[in-house]
């Protein structure tokens, strides 16, 4: 089975990717059943400590395929 694809793999690049706009990708800690059934990431700014993604209805409400959607309309 290939690594590309899995989830820690996927986490890593997508912080590097970050990094390159001053975001920080955020995890949920402690996930409630919300979070375990769609979500888990949050997008802040790392000056002004905003949340840019992630945030909708409940915190950590984005998940990977939005956050990599959301950074490629940065590029």
């Amino acid at each position: 089975m290939s690594q590309k694809g899995s989830i820690p793999s996927r986490e890593r690049r997508i912080k590097r990717v970050c990094v390159r706009y001053g975001l920080h990708l955020m995890t949920a800690q402690k996930p409630d059943k919300r979070v375990l059934a769609h979500g888990g990431y949050m997008l802040r700014d790392a000056e002004t400590m905003t949340i840019v993604l992630g945030d909708q209805g409940y915190l950590f409400s984005a998940d990977l395929d939005e956050v990599e959607a959301y950074l490629e309309t940065l590029a």
